[in-house]
């Protein structure tokens, strides 16, 4: 499983990391305990090494171009010293590849000449389609670079099948990548539900409030997404202004992540917003977390907002059900999926601030369907879980080898 631009160990919410990372580790443990051998590989942004992650899976951080992090802008200048590097790597241990799974354009770009070369079956996840984000591009926003639009259209058909994390991203491969419908297999991503579980809330609850500094008993929202217009947390903010006339007292809100590179002015701006709206004393900006304080914050909080112009899947919806708490999130591209719109939380329709103020005042208004909605999340999340989204990417796997 090859990822480029990011380690599947780094911290989701820093850099470039993401639901992406979740995926890759989750899914990379899982087959594993299947009794596949995982190799895990990415760019070295130091010494390269080799290490086991876990049993049955090992990290492989490789040399490609100088010394230490690459914007993302800039990984296309060493794809060819990577795919070079992963073809030394795959020549060495290929008795026992039986198939290269490339996360991300990048990787495979990087590595579907390997594949060709060793007669590997490849299979090529997006995580995100370039084609979809023009599409969905806002003013704020800077459009994909076309290099990344023909790449795409490429592996789409050079693939030996492509994994699509919800139908929404599936049909975006088909119509704007021009991907071939029979080599896509939609097998959505899972959630822990043992790390993310509402039982967590009774002993983060006091420590939480302690370290946002509020009283027990005001609600808090919390928005988890790296920062950045794509995410649109100015919309979280945006709501909570309009709030106002509605509740007595403000929620707190609690931004958690860190700016994509490039991306720091945007967070900036969202600073600057809070001011102008006059409810930065709402405001938490708490930077990424760990996944076990991200568990204790996604508990205690009464809702989840999921602002973001377009997800694939949208990981964190899971792992807000899976805490019992319900989420308010764009009723667009996968989300529509990962959130079951009045049994796991609401949809909203429009990106009119005033229309999400009005959803979550109502539902922070009136405790039963609250408590209601809380339960029918956790159930909806289970549902899903990384175990079923192995099993799934194994099949694929063996598909692929005529099994």
């Amino acid at each position: 499983m090859v990822s480029l631009h990011t380690s599947p160990l780094a911290t989701p919410g820093t850099g470039d990391a993401g639901g992406m990372n979740i995926a890759i580790l989750s899914i990379a443990g899982q087959l594993a305990e299947r009794g596949a051998i995982v190799d895990l590989v990415t760019r070295a942004n130091g010494e390269p090494v080799s290490r086991l992650v876990s049993p049955g899976v090992t990290l492989h951080e490789l040399a490609a171009g100088p010394r230490g992090p690459l914007p993302k802008q800039r990984l296309a200048e060493v794809v060819d010293e990577f795919g070079e590097a992963v073809a030394v790597l795959a020549g060495r241990l290929h008795p026992r590849y039986d198939v290269i799974h490339a996360h991300y354009w990048l990787s495979g770009l990087a590595t579907l000449p390997v594949a060709l070369e060793l007669g590997l079956p490849f299979v090529q996840s997006f995580h995100t389609v370039a084609a979809l984000k023009n599409a969905t591009l806002t003013a704020s926003q800077t459009a994909e670079p076309e290099r990344r639009l023909l790449t795409e259209l490429y592996l789409a058909n050079q693939a030996s099948a492509i994994v699509a994390g919800s139908a929404a991203e599936a049909t975006a491969l088909i119509e704007l990548a021009r991907a071939p419908a029979e080599k896509i297999w939609v097998i959505p991503p899972g959630v822990d539900i043992q790390l993310f579980r509402p039982g967590r809330k009774d002993a983060a609850d006091a420590r939480i409030r302690a370290q946002l500094g509020i009283v027990a008993g005001r609600p808090i929202i919390a928005v988890v997404a790296r920062v950045q217009p794509l995410k649109d947390q100015a919309l979280a903010i945006q709501a909570l202004a309009a709030l106002r006339p509605l509740r007595s007292e403000l929620p707190l809100l609690v931004i958690a992540g860190e700016p994509t590179p490039g991306e720091e002015g945007y967070l900036e701006s969202l600073r600057a917003l809070a001011i102008e709206l006059e409810v930065a004393g709402a405001v938490r900006f708490v930077g990424a977390m760990s996944r076990e304080h991200l568990a204790d914050l996604l508990a205690v909080a009464s809702l989840t907002v999921i602002p973001s112009h377009s997800e694939t899947f949208g990981i964190v919806a899971l792992e807000s059900a899976a805490s019992a708490t319900p989420v308010v999130a764009f009723r667009g591209s996968g989300l529509v999926e990962s959130v079951a719109d009045g049994i796991s939380g609401v949809l909203v329709g429009s990106r009119d601030p005033v229309d999400w103020a009005v959803v979550i005042a109502g539902l922070l208004a009136d405790a039963a369907a609250l408590d209601a909605l809380a339960v029918s999340a956790r159930h909806h999340s289970e549902a899903f879980t990384w175990a079923a989204t192995a099993t799934a990417t194994l099949a694929l796997y063996g598909a692929l080898r005529g099994e």
